[in-house]
């Protein structure tokens, strides 16, 4: 199966393609900004360098979250507009899974923390995420290990009460771990996940709380 994977749900943007499993081109960028025009040039030399067209493609697999409103946005419509135009399923993925994907197996639980930028974390630990506070991290109930882009603060609060927990090296998904997930998820050996935005806290832009003015007349 020839899978393309897309990432822009936190600082790293990515693209991969992998066959079979195997990663045949990938790029990264670090940092948060561009993800929009940073997307496509990259997804087109990961193609260019495998010599295959996006007629090709098996599967398109992308991070629908949590993270970045703007990464997600951008990399979710690259994707939609990928498998749209070569005929392919499009499997979204969470970065909770991709991130527990990157570790090897053990009989840790999975936490995936991550930086809100609001004074907490969205916390998926093993199901649905939600934010939380540092100071309300709710008990394990077993040794964990800890993903994602604020696992150092939460695993340090964690130590600190007394909990057995493991700081895992899994930051910032990869996409070719996100084109593995993905492909799992498009065998049924995963839950159907549709493509659309994970998201946890609202939009931080309102609309104005009065309706729009009526058309004049004449």
């Amino acid at each position: 199966m020839l899978m393309l994977g897309i990432d822009a749900a936190l600082a790293r943007t990515s693209v991969a393609l992998v066959r079979d499993g195997v990663p045949v081109a990938e790029r990264a960028v670090a940092g948060g900004r561009g993800h929009a025009t940073a997307l496509a040039p990259m997804v087109a030399s990961v193609l260019a360098e495998a010599e295959v067209a996006a007629l090709d493609l098996d599967g398109v697999a992308v991070t629908v979250g949590p993270g970045s409103f703007t990464g997600i946005r951008a990399a979710l419509a690259l994707a939609h507009g990928l498998a749209l135009a070569s005929g392919c399923p499009l499997a979204g993925v969470t970065v909770a899974e991709v991130l527990a994907a990157a570790l090897p197996a053990g009989s840790r639980i999975v936490w995936c923390a991550i930086d809100s930028r609001r004074g907490r974390v969205f916390l998926d630990t093993g199901g649905m995420a939600r934010a939380v506070a540092l100071d309300a991290l709710p008990r394990a109930s077993g040794p964990i290990a800890v993903t994602g882009d604020a696992a150092v603060a939460v695993a340090a609060r964690l130590a600190a009460r007394g909990d057995d927990v493991l700081l895992s090296d899994a930051r910032s998904p990869r996409a070719s771990d996100v084109a593995r997930v993905g492909a799992r998820r498009l065998a049924g050996a995963l839950p159907p996940l549709a493509a659309q935005p994970l998201y946890i806290d609202p939009p931080e832009a309102k609309l104005p709380a009065v309706g729009l003015r009526a058309a004049p007349v004449g």
